[in-house]
C-alpha cells in the first residue's frame, strides 16, 4: 500500500499526488487579480457570462384550440388547485451555456459527420494504385518474352545514357540553390506550414466508443397527456341487401384476455338523408360534432387479444330481434324487382315505427374484427394499402391462421403488435350476427370473441345477416387535422369548423398507466347492465331506462351534460337504453357518457327512470309508462361515488330530499320492487383529473384545503375533524400517503408534491400554534419517490432518475409564492415567506438552539403569534429547510433519501436559483448569496454523503453509483450559483474521504472508478475553463500578481522576465498549479496516478481516465468560445503537465511501430528498459485478475485505443499551446527527457499513419476481434459497473431489443454493406487526421531544433529529431505533409551539416533511402521535393570535403535495397527524378567549375544501371525461385563491394521471410554476418570478435564463400566503403540476433545454439549481463523445445526437378534439387510448376514426365517444355550416420540425396520377386541445404543397382524395423501395432514374408558370390520372427476382451508362419561356417556398392 504515499513526492513539494491540495479561493482571487483586458474573447475566460442562468416561464403547449377548463367560475379550492396545476406556465431554469459542457461534446460519433463536411481530400501515393490494366498487360508481355537471365549484357551503357538524356525532368523548385539565411528559410517554412491548417484536431479523430457519456443529463420530456399507439379507423359505407330504415352503429375495442372494454364507444351512422328523414320529428338538428365517421383509437398495451367490436341498432319496432332481422336475411338485393311489393310493405311499416317509436332503439346485430390479423397481414402485403375482405367464417378463420403463422415468424408476441407502422388496410366486413336478446351482456360478448378465435366456432353455424361494411384502418398520422378530443374540444389545426370531424376516442387502458395528469378531464361513464322485473306486478315488458344527471330534485333540474351519440345534438338532458322486446329482465349494453361539473354538491345525483314502451298503437294507451325509479347520489362524504351498484327500484316517484340519501336507505312509506331488493345493476366509472378516487389522497388534499379555507370542522369520510385535532390528523394523513394506490399517486403527482413542499415552506398556524411539518413532508416525499423508483423501472434514465420526477422538477416545481403574476394566496393562517434575507441578530441564537434539539419539528411554543414569530418562521426557504431536514434525518428516512438523493439535490438547486431570481440576487457577489448556516448544512450533507459512498461502495454497488453521480451533478450545479471556492472545498472534502479510504484497500480500482465518474461530472461544467483560472500566471497565491498588461501581446502574457521556476510550475503538477487550476489539476493528477506503472490494480481504469481527458479536450476544441487561437492557447495552458505525464508513460504505450518493421520501436533509450508485452496476448494484469490475484509490479501495455487517445491529447496540447512557452520549457529539459519527447513523437507518427483505402476493407474483421478483447478485459477487471448496466437497461426496454441489434451489427459482416461511401468518408477523415497530426509533430520538431539553435547546446538530440523525421517519411504520408517535411529536412541539414555526414551516418543512409523512395513516387509534387532534397544532400556533402563518396555509396545501396524489396516500385518515375537531379547539376552555376557535376552524372548513370536490373526482377516477380536466383546473381556481382552485397543479401532475407522460408532467411543473415565479420576483422583486431567466415562454419558449410577475396580488391577504410550501419560491432550483433530469431521460427533450435556461441563472447567481453541473461533465456527455450518437440519437427521435403526443352532457355537440361515446405506432396509441387510454366508457355506446351527414369533427349518433342519431378530423400554414408544422430542432424547441411527406381531386365518396372531389381540414384548438390536459396544445382550423379536378393534383404530389414518401432513406441499405439502385425503375419499377404523366404531361402544358391546375401537374408528372417513374437506379446497386453478372438487368429497365423519358416531359417550354408580361414575373400564386389540399411 505504500505506493500511494510514495507517489512522486519529488516534484510536488509538500502534497503528494494522491492527496488533494487546498483550492484557491476563486471569488477572492478574481477580486484581487483584475484583468487588464476589458473585452474580447479573453475577458470571457475570466468570469461567467452575466446571462449564465435564466429563469423562464414558458407557456405550456395546449393541444386544443381552447384550453380544457371547467365553465363554472366558482370552484372549490381543490378543483382550483388542479386547474392551476394543469394550466400554469412551466417554470424552467435554463443554464444558457449548458450545451457547451462536455456532456454535449459535438465530437461524438453522430454529430461528427456534420462537422467534417468540406474537408479537402488529401492525396496519398498509396491510394494512387497504378492503372491496373496497362500494368497487367505489361507483366504478361514480360512473361512471354524470354527466360534468360542474361539477356542484356551488363554493359549497354551507351543506350541507357542516351535514354536518360532524352527524358523529361519534373518541375524544379524555385530559389532552391540560393544562399538564403537560415532564419529566413525557417520563417518561410513556418508560414507555409501554418497556412491552411485544420483548426480542430478532434473533429478528425473518431471519439472513443463509449456508452452514453456519464455526464450527459438529458432534458426530461415535457409532461404531456398519455396516448398509446394510435389507430385511425374510417367508416366508409354500410349497405344491407335491403334499405328500409336507418341503422345506427357503434365501435369499441375489447381485450379478451383482460376481459375489459379498452375504449369508449364511437358512435356513427352511414344513413342516407332519406333514411334520416324518417326520424325528423324525434331528432333535433344534428350537431357537426356528432357526424364524425372516422375515429382515432389509442392502444397502450396492444396484444393478440384485442378485437374491434361493431354493434348495430335500429329503431324499436314490434317483434323480437329475430323477427325484425328476418327480412335482412332472406331478401337479396338482386331480387329487388321481384320482391317489390313486399319491400314496399316493409318500408311503410318502418315508416310507421319511425314516426311513433323514433326515439327508442333496439339491438340488431354485431360483428368483431381481430385487430392484430389486420395489422399483421397488412404488414406482409406489398401494396400501398391492402384490401381485406372478410366474407364468410371459413375465410375469416384462414385469415386468422395466416395471422398466427406470420406471428410465429417474428421473434416474440409483442413485436408483432406494433401498430405504428403497418400498411393501411381497407376491410370489407360482409357478415353480421344478429343479437340474441338474452345474450347482450359483456360476459357473453367475451365468450363469443374467445370462441371466434377457435377454428370450429359456434358462430359459424349461425345464419349471418349479409351486409357490406367498409372501413379503413391505418396508423394515425402525427397530428391529423379536424380532430375532437373526447370532451369535443377542437385539437389544434382545425382550419374550418364546418368540416366533418374525426373523433379521438378515450382509451380505458387494459392495465395501469403511470402518467401524471396534465389536462383537465372530468368524465363519467354509466353502464346500465341488467334489470330484474320478474317479480314486479303489472305489465312491464318493453323496458327502457332513462338516465339523467340532476343538480336538484325538480324534473327541470336535469343538466344537459349527456353526450349525444350520432346525428343528434351535442349534449342532451337524458339518454334512453335500447329495448329488448317483451323481456321483463333485460340486459343492457349501453354506455352513457356524462360531462361532470367541476364542483359537485350533495344534491348532484344520477336519476334512473324505467319505462314500459307500448309498441302497438292502441286506443288511449300512452307511448311510455313509468314503471320504476332509482338514483345514485354523486358525492358520498365529499368523495365521488363510483363503482358497481345493485340498486333497489322504487315503484313511485322518490319523495322530497331523496337526493342526499342513497336508495338503499329504506325511506318510510315508499313502495319498492321485490321488497327493496337490489334489482338494477349499473356500473359508474369516472375518468377524472379532479377526483383522485383514492381515500388516502382525498383525505390529504381535503385537510390541506381545509387549512387553506380555514373551514372547520372538516368532514372526511365518516369523520368530523375539529381544529384541535387537525395537527395529528394532518400528520397521520401525510404518513398514510404510503398506503395509497400507486396509479392515483402518479396521476396527481405534481399537485401532491406541490402541496408537500408548501407545507414545508409555509408551516400552517393551527389553533394559534405554528406547526412545523418539515420532517413529515420530507419523509413523505422520500417514500413517494422511492415507490416510483421501485415500481416504474422502465422509465429511468441512465442515472436511475425516474423521468416523471425529473420532469416535475424541471418544469413544474417552483417556490411557493412565486407563481408569476398571481397574488400570494398566503392567507392569514400561513406564516408567509419573509422577503428579506436579513435576519434579526437576536434570532440566530434561537435557531441554533432548535437545531441542537434532536427533532427539528418541535419548535418552541411561541408566546404570541406576533410579528417576531412570523419573521422567524417566515424565513423558511425551501432549500434551507430541505438541507436541514436531510442533515438531521436518520434511519430509514435517511436511507430512502440517499436512495434518491438526486431528487432532493435537484429540488434544492432549483429552489436556490428561484430564490436568487426572486430576490434579484442572481448578480450579487457569490459570497453573500446564501447564509452561513445554509452553507454549513450543505457542507455537512456533502461530507456525510461522501463518507456513505466510501463506506458502502462494496455492499450497495448500484445505489452508491447513483449516489456518487447525484452528488457530482449537485456540485456541478452549485458551481453555477454558489461561492465557487466553497464548492471547491466541498470537492476537496469528497476527495479526502476517498483517499483516506484508499490507503486501506487491497483493490482500490472500484473506488477510484467512482471518483473518476465524480470528477468527470463535475468537470463537465460548461464554464470548466473559467473555473480553472486560465489567465492566472501561477504566482504563489500569497502575493497577488500585478495585472498583466502584455496579455494581449503576441507572447500572450508570458513576458520575458517570467522566471524559469514559473515555467516548470506550469508544466508540472506542482502545488501552485494544482491550487490555481483546481479542476484541471485534479483531472491531470488522476491521470498521472492511474497511469503510473507502479499503481497497483488500477490497470482497468486506464481507458476510463484517458477518455475523461480526451472528452474534455475534444470539447474545448470544438467550443465556439475558444476558437480564437490566443484563447485556445490559454485553455491549452491548463494541460501543459499532460506532456510530462505522457512522457512518463512512454514504456507502456502500445507499440504502433511494430506493424512497420520487425525491429519494433527505435527508441533513444535502450529498448530493454521497456518491458512491454506483446500487444496480442491477454495482458498480464488481466491474467492475474482472472486468477484472482492483484497484479505485481510490471509494465502493462496500454491498449491501442487508449494509447491513441492519449497521443491525440498530447498533439492537441502541442498544437494549441503557446510556442514560446513550449520552447522555454524544452530549454529546461534534460537530454534524456527531450529524447523521451522525441520517442513520443516517433510513436505518434506510427499511431496516426494513414491506411490505404483497400486495406480498410480487410482490416475491419481484425479490429472487431480486438474490440471484443478490450471488452472482455474490461469486464474481467470489473471496471464496468452497475451504472453501465443501467444505461443498457434504460436503452432497451423491450427485450433489450436495441442492444441485440447493435450487437448483431457488430458481429456479422455488416461493414461490407455500409458501402464504399462510408469507407471513403473514413479515408477522407483519416487522411486529414494523418496530415494534421504529422504537421503538429513537425511544428514540435521545429521548436526542439530552435531550442538547440538558441541555446547552442544539446546537439545530441538532433539525431533523435532526424530519426522522427525519417520515420515520418517512411510512413504513408499525404503530399501536403511531405512537402513541408522535406522543407524542414533541408533546413535541418543546412543548419547542422556535420550532423549527417559525421555523426549520424546511419541516419544518412536512411535519409538517402527515404528520399529515393519518394523520388519514385507517382505524385509529381512529392518527386520534385524529394529530388530537390537529394540534390542538396549531395551538394552539402560535397561542400564539406570536395567529394560526396558517402552520399554516393548510401544512395547506391539504398537503390539496391529499394529495388530488391519493394513490390510496386516504379522505375519510370525514378528515371524522371534522376533526370531532375541531372538538371539541377547542370543549372548549378556555383559549382560548375568543380568536379561536382561530373560526379553527379557518374552517380546517376550508375543508378540507372541498377534500375535496369530491376526491370528484370519484375519479369520474375511471379517465379519465386527464378527471382531469388536473379537476386543471388546480382549479389554475386557485388562480391567486390561488400556494402552492396550485404544489401542484396538483406533483400533476399526479406523475400524469404515474406514466403515464410525462415531457414533460408536465417542463412542469408548468417552470410551477412559472416561478410561483416570478415571486414571487421580486417579493420580492428578484437579477440572476442569472430575471426571471419571460418567462425561460422558450424552454422553452415556454405559460409566460406563470403571470405574477402583479397586485400587488394577492397580496403575497408576507404571513404564510403563498409560504412553502413551493419559494419559495426552492434550491426554484427543485430544480424546474428535476427538470424537466431529466424532459425527459431524455422524450428532449427540447434542452429540457434550455434549462432549464440558466436554472440556470447561478444557480450561477455562487453560485460553485458542483461543481454547474456536474455540469450540464456532464449537458449533455455530452444533446448526445451528440442526436448518437447521430439519427433514432431518437420523441416522440408526435397524434389529433384529437371527441365528439358529449348523453351526453358538457360534452364534447359538443368537439374535442381528443390526444397519445399514439410509434407509437400509430389502432386502439389508438380501442379504448381505445371501451372506456372503452363501459364508462361501455354498449357498445351508443358508436359510433366511421370516416371523417374533417365530422360532421352532425342525422343522429346522439340516444341514442348518437359519437367521431370522426383521425390528424393537425404542420403548418408554409413560412416556419416555416426555423427548424424538426431532428426536435426539428418536434415541439416544436406548435400546428397537419393531416389530409387524399380526395374526388371526386360524393361518392365515391376516383376516377380526373383526378377525385381532396383536402381538407386544419388545426387550431390553444389551447396548444402538449407542455403540462401531454395533450389540448388545438381553437380554430380551416381547410381547403384541392387539385385533381387538385395532388394529382398532391404524389404525385410524395413519390415523388421517397422515392427520394432511399433512395439517399443511410447505411448503405445495399438492401431499402428495391429496394422504392422497384420502386414507381417496375416495369411493372405501376397509377396509377404513367407513368399520371400520360399523364393530365396528354399535352396542354397549355386553362386558362391550370393552366399553372403543368402545368409544375411536368413538372419533377417530370424530377427523378423523374433520381432513378430515381441509384437504379439505387446498386442496381447493392449487389447480389450472384444479383440481376444482376433489375437488368437493372429497367434495361429504366426505359428503357421513360424513353422513354415523354421526349416528355411535353420538351413546354414556350411561353407560360411568352416574354420575361419587365414585368407577371406571379399565377396561384395558384385554389387556396385554395398548398401547397409
Amino acid at each position: 500500500q505504500g505506493e500511494w504515499e510514495r507517489k512522486k513526492q519529488a516534484h510536488s513539494g509538500r502534497v503528494p499526488l494522491t492527496e488533494a491540495v487546498d483550492p484557491v479561493d476563486l471569488e477572492e482571487y478574481l477580486i484581487t487579480h483584475p484583468l487588464a483586458v476589458d473585452s474580447g474573447p479573453l475577458r470571457d475566460l475570466i468570469e461567467f457570462p452575466p446571462d449564465d442562468i435564466e429563469v423562464v416561464y414558458s407557456p405550456r403547449d395546449c393541444r386544443t384550440l381552447v384550453s380544457a377548463v371547467p365553465e363554472e367560475s366558482e370552484m372549490d379550492p381543490h378543483v382550483r388547485d388542479c386547474i392551476r396545476s394543469y394550466t400554469e406556465d412551466w417554470a424552467i431554469v435554463i443554464r444558457k451555456y449548458h450545451k457547451l459542457g462536455t456532456g454535449f461534446n459535438p465530437n461524438t460519433l453522430d454529430k461528427q459527420k456534420e462537422r467534417q463536411k468540406g474537408l479537402p481530400k488529401q492525396v496519398f501515393e498509396s491510394d494512387e494504385a497504378p492503372d491496373g490494366n496497362n500494368y497487367q498487360d505489361e507483366q504478361d508481355d514480360l512473361k512471354r518474352r524470354s527466360m534468360s537471365i542474361d539477356d542484356t549484357p551488363r554493359g549497354s551503357w551507351a543506350c541507357s545514357i542516351f535514354d536518360l538524356k532524352n527524358s523529361l525532368p519534373d518541375a524544379l523548385l524555385p530559389n532552391l540553390l540560393d544562399r538564403t539565411p537560415n532564419e529566413e528559410i525557417d520563417r518561410q517554412n513556418d508560414d507555409q506550414r501554418k497556412s491552411n491548417r485544420h483548426k480542430e484536431l478532434f473533429a478528425l479523430h473518431p471519439s472513443p466508443d463509449e456508452e452514453e457519456p456519464i455526464e450527459r443529463l438529458s432534458v426530461p420530456d415535457v409532461p404531456k397527456e398519455h396516448f398509446g399507439q394510435r389507430l385511425l379507423v374510417k367508416c366508409l359505407s354500410l349497405k344491407f341487401e335491403i334499405e328500409i330504415e336507418p341503422i345506427f352503429a357503434s365501435l369499441a375495442l375489447y381485450d379478451v384476455k383482460e376481459k375489459k372494454k379498452i375504449s369508449e364507444n364511437f358512435y356513427f351512422d352511414l344513413n342516407s338523408e332519406q333514411m334520416k328523414g324518417l326520424l325528423r320529428p324525434h331528432v333535433p338538428p344534428a350537431a357537426i360534432t356528432t357526424l364524425a365517421r372516422s375515429a382515432i383509437f389509442s392502444i397502450t398495451y396492444p396484444s393478440q387479444d384485442v378485437f374491434l367490436v361493431i354493434k348495430l341498432e335500429k329503431v324499436l319496432q314490434q317483434g323480437d330481434i329475430g323477427e325484425c332481422a328476418e327480412p335482412y336475411m332472406i331478401f337479396k338485393e338482386a331480387d329487388a324487382t321481384k320482391n317489390k311489393e313486399k319491400l314496399e310493405k316493409l318500408k311503410s311499416q318502418a315508416d310507421q315505427f319511425c314516426q311513433r317509436l323514433g326515439k327508442y332503439r333496439m339491438p340488431f346485430a354485431w360483428t368483431a374484427i381481430h385487430l392484430m390479423n389486420i395489422v399483421s397481414s397488412a404488414g406482409s402485403l406489398e401494396r400501398d394499402s391492402t384490401e381485406v375482405e372478410i366474407r364468410s367464417w371459413s375465410e375469416r378463420r384462414n385469415s386468422s391462421i395466416v395471422g398466427r403463422r406470420s406471428l410465429e415468424r417474428t421473434t416474440s408476441g409483442d413485436d408483432a403488435c406494433n401498430l405504428t407502422s403497418f400498411r393501411p388496410a381497407t376491410l370489407t366486413v360482409t357478415n353480421f350476427f344478429k343479437q340474441e336478446g338474452d345474450r347482450l351482456s359483456d360476459e357473453d360478448l367475451y365468450k363469443f370473441l374467445a370462441d371466434m378465435r377457435r377454428p370450429s366456432s359456434v358462430l359459424r353455424r349461425l345464419r349471418p345477416i349479409t351486409a357490406q361494411l367498409k372501413i379503413d384502418i391505418s396508423p394515425a398520422p402525427e397530428n391529423p387535422h379536424y380532430c375532437l378530443t373526447p370532451e369535443l374540444l377542437q385539437v389544434k389545426l382545425y382550419p374550418d369548423s364546418r368540416v366533418r370531424p374525426t373523433r379521438e376516442i378515450l382509451e380505458f387502458p387494459a392495465r395501469d398507466v403511470y402518467v401524471p395528469n396534465t389536462t383537465y378531464r372530468n368524465l363519467l361513464y354509466i353502464y346500465p347492465q341488467s334489470l330484474n322485473f320478474a317479480n314486479r306486478q303489472g305489465s312491464a315488458r318493453n323496458i327502457t331506462v332513462k338516465v339523467q344527471f340532476m343538480y336538484g330534485e325538480d324534473p327541470s333540474n336535469a343538466m344537459p351534460v349527456i353526450f349525444g351519440k350520432s346525428s343528434c345534438s351535442e349534449f342532451s338532458k337524458e339518454a334512453y337504453t335500447a329495448v329488448v322486446y317483451h323481456n321483463r329482465s333485460p340486459d343492457f349494453h349501453e354506455e352513457i357518457k356524462v360531462k361532470l361539473p367541476a364542483t359537485l354538491t350533495d344534491h348532484h345525483h344520477l336519476l334512473f327512470t324505467f319505462y314500459h314502451v307500448s309498441c302497438q298503437q292502441k286506443q288511449n294507451t300512452p307511448l311510455e309508462t313509468p314503471v320504476g325509479y332509482t338514483w345514485i347520489p354523486m358525492l358520498q362524504n365529499g368523495r365521488l361515488k363510483t363503482g358497481q351498484f345493485c340498486l333497489p327500484v322504487s315503484l313511485e316517484k322518490p319523495p322530497q330530499a331523496y337526493s342526499v340519501l342513497s336508495p338503499e336507505v329504506p325511506l318510510p312509506g315508499m313502495k319498492w320492487v321485490d321488497n327493496h331488493k337490489g334489482v338494477f345493476n349499473v356500473e359508474v366509472v369516472a375518468v377524472s383529473s379532479i377526483h383522485t378516487q383514492d381515500p388516502y389522497l382525498d383525505k390529504f388534499f381535503a385537510l390541506v384545503n381545509a387549512l387553506d379555507e380555514h373551514m372547520f370542522p372538516v368532514r372526511i369520510g365518516d369523520m368530523r375533524i375539529m381544529e384541535n385535532n387537525l395537527e395529528n390528523e394532518l400528520k397521520s394523513s401525510i404518513s398514510a400517503l404510503n398506503s395509497s394506490q400507486l396509479e392515483p399517486v402518479v396521476r396527481f403527482l405534481h399537485l401532491l408534491l406541490d402541496k408537500l413542499i408548501l407545507l414545508v415552506v409555509r408551516p400552517p398556524v393551527i389553533a394559534g400554534q405554528i406547526v412545523n411539518l418539515g420532517q413529515a413532508s420530507f419523509e413523505a416525499m422520500a417514500s413517494i419517490i422511492n415507490r416510483l423508483h421501485k415500481n416504474l423501472e422502465g422509465s429511468h434514465d441512465q442515472h436511475g432518475r425516474n423521468s416523471l420526477l425529473s420532469s416535475y422538477i424541471y418544469y413544474v416545481f417552483r417556490l411557493p409564492n412565486t407563481y408569476p403574476n398571481s397574488p400570494s394566496p398566503g392567507s392569514v393562517h400561513y406564516a408567509t415567506m419573509a422577503r428579506s434575507a436579513v435576519r434579526p441578530a437576536s434570532l440566530n441564537l434561537n435557531r441554533s438552539r432548535s437545531l441542537s434539539n434532536s427533532n427539528p419539528d418541535i419548535s418552541g411554543t411561541p408566546t404570541s403569534p406576533d410579528d417576531e414569530v412570523r419573521s422567524i418562521i417566515g424565513s423558511k426557504l425551501f432549500h434551507e429547510e430541505l438541507a436541514l431536514q436531510w442533515v438531521v434525518c436518520s434511519g430509514s428516512v435517511r436511507e430512502s433519501a440517499l436512495q434518491q438523493a438526486w431528487f432532493f439535490f435537484e429540488l434544492m438547486v432549483k429552489s436556490m436559483v428561484h430564490h436568487l431570481y426572486f430576490n434579484d440576487k442572481l448578480d450579487a457577489p457569490r459570497k453573500s448569496r446564501f447564509p452561513e448556516r445554509f452553507m454549513d448544512d450543505i457542507a455537512a450533507l456533502v461530507s456525510t454523503i461522501a463518507s456513505d459512498i466510501v463506506s458502502r461502495f462494496q455492499k450497495d454497488t448500484e445505489m452508491v453509483e447513483r449516489l456518487n453521480t447525484s452528488l457530482a451533478f449537485f456540485l456541478n450545479d452549485l458551481l453555477s450559483v454558489m461561492d465557487r471556492g466553497f464548492v471547491f472545498s466541498l470537492i476537496k472534502t469528497c476527495y479526502k474521504q476517498v483517499s483516506s479510504k484508499l490507503y486501506s484497500l487491497p483493490n482500490p480500482s472500484v473506488l477510484v472508478s467512482l471518483r473518476l465518474d465524480f470528477l468527470r461530472i463535475v468537470c463537465s461544467h460548461e464554464h470548466y475553463v473559467t473555473l480553472n483560472l486560465p489567465c492566472s500566471l501561477l504566482t504563489p497565491p500569497a502575493s497577488p500578481s500585478p495585472s498583466v498588461s502584455s496579455a494581449t501581446s503576441q507572447s500572450s502574457g508570458f513576458s520575458t522576465n517570467v522566471q524559469d521556476q514559473k515555467i516548470a510550475n506550469m508544466f508540472e503538477l506542482s502545488v501552485p498549479f494544482r491550487q490555481q487550476h483546481y479542476l484541471a489539476g485534479l483531472v491531470l493528477t488522476e491521470l498521472a496516478v492511474i497511469l503510473d506503472p507502479d499503481a497497483e490494480g488500477l490497470f482497468g481504469l486506464h481507458k476510463k481516465v484517458i477518455n475523461m481527458v480526451h472528452n474534455l479536450l475534444s470539447s474545448h476544441d470544438s467550443d465556439p468560445r475558444y476558437s480564437d487561437p490566443q484563447t485556445k492557447a490559454r485553455v491549452a495552458m491548463l494541460y501543459l503537465p499532460l506532456i510530462g505525464i505522457i512522457m512518463e508513460t512512454v514504456p507502456q504505450l502500445y507499440d504502433f511501430t511494430e506493424t512497420h518493421n520487425q525491429r519494433g520501436r527505435p527508441i533513444c533509450i535502450a529498448p530493454d528498459d521497456y518491458e512491454s508485452e506483446s500487444g496480442s496476448m491477454i495482458s498480464q494484469t488481466v491474467a492475474m485478475a482472472i486468477a484472482g490475484t492483484s497484479s505485481g509490479r510490471q509494465h502493462t501495455t496500454f491498449s491501442a485505443e487508449s494509447s491513441r487517445s492519449l497521443l491525440i491529447c498530447l498533439l492537441w496540447v502541442l498544437k494549441n499551446a503557446d510556442e514560446t512557452v513550449l520552447q522555454k520549457w524544452f530549454t529546461d529539459l534534460s537530454v534524456l527527457q527531450l529524447n523521451r519527447l522525441l520517442d513520443l513523437l516517433y510513436l505518434c507518427v506510427s499511431c496516426f499513419e494513414y491506411k490505404k483505402v483497400f486495406e480498410r476493407m480487410n482490416s475491419l474483421t481484425f479490429k472487431k476481434s480486438k474490440d471484443m478483447r478490450a471488452k472482455l478485459e474490461e469486464a474481467i477487471l470489473g471496471s464496468i459497473g452497475a451504472r453501465q448496466e443501467m444505461v443498457r437497461r434504460s436503452r432497451g426496454h423491450a427485450f433489450g431489443s436495441q442492444e441485440n441489434l447493435r450487437w448483431r451489427k457488430d458481429m456479422t459482416h455488416w461493414r461490407q454493406n455500409t458501402e464504399k461511401a462510408e469507407i471513403e468518408h473514413e479515408a477522407l477523415i483519416d487522411g486529414n487526421l494523418a496530415t494534421e497530426a504529422n504537421l503538429i509533430i513537425l511544428d514540435t520538431l521545429e521548436i526542439v531544433v530552435q531550442t538547440v539553435s538558441v541555446t547552442e547546446s544539446k546537439e545530441s538530440i538532433l539525431g533523435g529529431v532526424l530519426k522522427v523525421l525519417l520515420h515520418s517519411m517512411a510512413c504513408n504520408q499525404s503530399a501536403v505533409y511531405l512537402q513541408h517535411c522535406f522543407a524542414t529536412q533541408r533546413a535541418l541539414v543546412s543548419k547542422f551539416p556535420e550532423l549527417l555526414f559525421e555523426e549520424e551516418t546511419e541516419q544518412c543512409a536512411d535519409l538517402c533511402l527515404r528520399l529515393l523512395r519518394h523520388c519514385s513516387s507517382s505524385i509529381g509534387t512529392i518527386r520534385s521535393h524529394a529530388s530537390a532534397s537529394l540534390y542538396l544532400l549531395m551538394r552539402q556533402n560535397f561542400e564539406i570535403g570536395n567529394n560526396f563518396a558517402r552520399v554516393k555509396m548510401q544512395v547506391t545501396m539504398s537503390l539496391s535495397s529499394l529495388v530488391g524489396t519493394s513490390q510496386n516500385f516504379n522505375e519510370e518515375f525514378l528515371r524522371r527524378s534522376l533526370k531532375t537531379i541531372l538538371t539541377y547539376a547542370e543549372e548549378d552555376l556555383e559549382l560548375r567549375e568543380t568536379t561536382f557535376p561530373d560526379q553527379v552524372q557518374d552517380l546517376v548513370f550508375n543508378l540507372h544501371m541498377i534500375l535496369s536490373d530491376t526491370v528484370k526482377m519484375k519479369e520474375h516477380q511471379e517465379d519465386p525461385e527464378m527471382l531469388i536466383d536473379l537476386m543471388y546473381r546480382i549479389a554475386k556481382g557485388y562480391q567486390t563491394s561488400p556494402d552492396l552485397r550485404l544489401t542484396w543479401l538483406q533483400n533476399m532475407a526479406g523475400k524469404h521471410s515474406e514466403r515464410s522460408n525462415h531457414a533460408e532467411a536465417a542463412q542469408c543473415l548468417v552470410h551477412s554476418a559472416a561478410l561483416v565479420a570478415e571486414y571487421l576483422s580486417m579493420l580492428e583486431d578484437r579477440k572476442y570478435l569472430p575471426v571471419g567466415c571460418v567462425t561460422f562454419q558450424n552454422i553452415s558449410s556454405n559460409v566460406l564463400e563470403e571470405s574477402a577475396v583479397s586485400d587488394d580488391v577492397v580496403s575497408p577504410d576507404e571513404e564510403g566503403i563498409c560504412s553502413g550501419k551493419y559494419f559495426t560491432e552492434s550491426g554484427l550483433v543485430g544480424l546474428l540476433e535476427q538470424a537466431a530469431a529466424s532459425f527459431s521460427m524455422a524450428g532449427m533450435y540447434e542452429a540457434v545454439n550455434e549462432v549464440y556461441k558466436v554472440l556470447i563472447p561478444i557480450h561477455e567481453a562487453n560485460r553485458d549481463a542483461k543481454k547474456l541473461s536474455t540469450i540464456h533465456g532464449k537458449l533455455q527455450e530452444a533446448f526445451s523445445k528440442i526436448v518437447h518437440q521430439d519427433g514432431k519437427r518437420m523441416f522440408g521435403t526435397y524434389f529433384r526437378v529437371g527441365f528439358y526443352g529449348t523453351k526453358f532457355g538457360d534452364l534447359d537440361e538443368q537439374e535442381f534439387v528443390y526444397k519445399e515446405p514439410a509434407i509437400t506432396k509430389l502432386a502439389e509441387i508438380s501442379h504448381r510448376l505445371e501451372g506456372f510454366y503452363g501459364e508462361r508457355f501455354g498449357e498445351d506446351v508443358v508436359e510433366v514426365i511421370k516416371d523417374s527414369n533417365p530422360v532421352d533427349k532425342c525422343k522429346l518433342d522439340p516444341n514442348k517444355a518437359y519437367i521431370q519431378i522426383t521425390y528424393v530423400e537425404p542420403y548418408f554414408d554409413t560412416y556419416e550416420m555416426k555423427d548424424r544422430i538426431t532428426y536435426f542432424d539428418k536434415n541439416y547441411n544436406l548435400r546428397r540425396f537419393m531416389y530409387c527406381t524399380p526395374f526388371t531386365l526386360d524393361g518392365r518396372a515391376h516383376g516377380d520377386l526373383h526378377e525385381q531389381f532396383k536402381r538407386k540414384t544419388i545426387l550431390t548438390t553444389s551447396h548444402a541445404f538449407p542455403y540462401i536459396k531454395t533450389r540448388v544445382n545438381v553437380t554430380h550423379k551416381e547410381e547403384i543397382i541392387l539385385t533381387p536378393i538385395e532388394v529382398a534383404i532391404e524389404d525385410m530389414q524395413k519390415k523388421t524395423q517397422e515392427l520394432a518401432f511399433a512395439t517399443h513406441q511410447d505411448p503405445a499405439d495399438p492401431k499402428m501395432l495391429q496394422m504392422v502385425l497384420q502386414g507381417s503375419v496375416g495369411t493372405t499377404v501376397n509377396q509377404g514374408p513367407l513368399e520371400v523366404a520360399q523364393v530365396f531361402l528354399s535352396e542354397i544358391p549355386s553362386d558362391p558370390k550370393l552366399f553372403r546375401h543368402h545368409n544375411k537374408l536368413r538372419l533377417c528372417f530370424k530377427d523378423f520372427t523374433k520381432r513378430c513374437e515381441d509384437a504379439l506379446r505387446k498386442n496381447k497386453s493392449l487389447i480389450g476382451p472384444d479383440q481376444k478372438e482376433y489375437q488368437r487368429e493372429l497367434e495361429r497365423n504366426y505359428h503357421r508362419l513360424k513353422e513354415a519358416l523354421q526349416p528355411l531359417i535353420n538351413r546354414k550354408i556350411p561353407q560360411l561356417y568352416k574354420a575361419v580361414l587365414p585368407v577371406t575373400y571379399s565377396f561384395s564386389r558384385m554389387s556396385l556398392r554395398k548398401m547397409d540399411l
